[in-house]
């Protein structure tokens, strides 16, 4: 007789895209850094929905905004005002540091919002002429999977049957001063939009400096600073931004995943003024854009993430697990990199799906985690977690290393 999960699996088999292709593993109940599976079974979450479960799943302060504001209103689209979408702006225009806040849904759509201020800025203020705007962009980036943001990726499979493309972009190496440099001599370039660490890549994280470089060297080209901080952002690193290790503030700050605690698609794009001004109305929008159980839900998630120093927690335990799994000194592991708790490991193994075998041997251990890239596993475990439950996730990730005994 077929199990629970096989039967689930084989109903979505059926009925849905095969857009994904997820662990053979059926979720029903989350909370903290724990998930159950519909069998009964617990697991530790390190993947954190792509990092938008910071906060933990469910968190009881999220939760009980969550559902008190949707026994009260919960869309009145932005032909009207309601009466919740100013708090969450003025809260995090103050947390955050800018004038204005323009929300939105999902992560994607916050960039393509990011990248229309940036070209309605380059026309309105910079100067340029109409239609000839350019924007830097990097090698391995990963913002969203729109025809316009695909049009500027280099990965095949996010390109491939896709086309045509969006013009305006020049693509550079990521972690390269030079080349940006060399960049930011055209004089139609608007912007640079670089990810603090790249995450979909395998956790690429640059050289010292490399982000407080490129923003100087913008600002000496008048050209905007674009920080995607969706998966970087909100306490993930150690900072309440990557860009804050460098004391860098980005002209446009792109915010989403977490900005929900893992409740909803809730995203935002923060700028001052001189940027966010060049909008106008009926330029941009969306229906679901600032509604108010969003909004609620905004602000407690930004409030939880400060009240319970979860940047401060992030710090300790990433550096406590990075510094573990080095010392472990397994064959199969050649590279630990990470910063706060987006964390990971390249896997180097004769077996190309050496990766993949290892992330199915956790879960069956009971720590779920996925590959990117082919060769790289993501840690990244709510902020949330305690040394305790560290201690024990360390050591199921040891056990289950013990697959790949022939490393290359």
């Amino acid at each position: 007789m077929a199990t629970k999960t096989a039967q689930i699996i084989e109903t979505e088999l059926k009925f849905g895209a095969h857009n994904y292709s997820p662990l053979p593993v059926v979720l029903c109940k989350g909370s903290g850094v724990s998930v159950w599976d519909v069998e009964g079974k617990h697991y530790y979450d390190f993947l954190s929905g792509y990092s938008a479960l910071n906060q933990g799943h469910c968190h009881p302060a999220i939760i009980k905004a969550l559902i008190g504001q949707a026994q009260e209103l919960t869309l009145t689209s932005r032909a009207f005002y309601n009466d919740k979408l100013s708090e969450f702006e003025e809260y995090a225009t103050s947390l955050f540091g800018y004038d204005k806040l323009l929300p939105m849904n999902s992560g994607a759509e916050a960039v393509e919002t990011a990248l229309k201020l940036a070209r309605k800025w380059a026309y309105k203020v910079k100067g340029i002429s109409e239609n000839q705007a350019r924007i830097i962009t990097v090698a391995d980036n990963f913002h969203g999977r729109t025809i316009n943001i695909v049009s500027f990726s280099t990965d095949a499979t996010a390109t491939r049957d896709f086309g045509p493309f969006v013009s305006g972009y020049v693509s550079i190496p990521y972690n390269d001063i030079p080349a940006l440099a060399k960049a930011l001599e055209d004089e139609l370039i608007c912007a640079f939009l670089v990810e603090p660490i790249q995450g979909e890549a395998g956790v690429v994280v640059p050289d010292d400096g490399y982000l407080k470089q490129a923003f100087d060297l913008c600002k000496s080209r008048n050209v905007l600073f674009i920080a995607d901080e969706i998966q970087t952002g909100l306490s993930r690193t150690g900072k309440l931004l990557a860009v804050h290790h460098e004391q860098v503030q980005p002209d446009i700050l792109i915010l989403g995943k977490a900005l929900s605690g893992g409740t909803l698609p809730i995203s935002a794009v923060l700028a001052d003024d001189r940027i966010m001004l060049t909008i106008k109305p009926g330029e941009h929008g969306s229906t679901y854009g600032g509604n108010p159980l969003a909004s609620v839900v905004a602000v407690a998630s930004l409030k939880v993430l400060v009240e319970e120093n979860l940047a401060e927690n992030a710090e300790v335990m990433g550096q406590y697990f990075r510094e573990a799994i080095r010392n472990m000194q397994h064959p199969a592991v050649s590279e630990v990199r990470g910063k706060g708790l987006l964390n990971a490991i390249v896997v180097k193994h004769a077996d190309e799906d050496a990766a993949y075998k290892l992330c199915k041997e956790m879960m069956h251990n009971g720590l779920l985690a996925k590959p990117t890239h082919g060769d790289k596993i993501r840690f990244a475990p709510p902020l949330v977690i305690t040394k305790e439950q560290m201690d024990e996730c360390i050591g199921i990730i040891q056990k289950s290393l013990s697959i790949l005994s022939q490393a290359e």
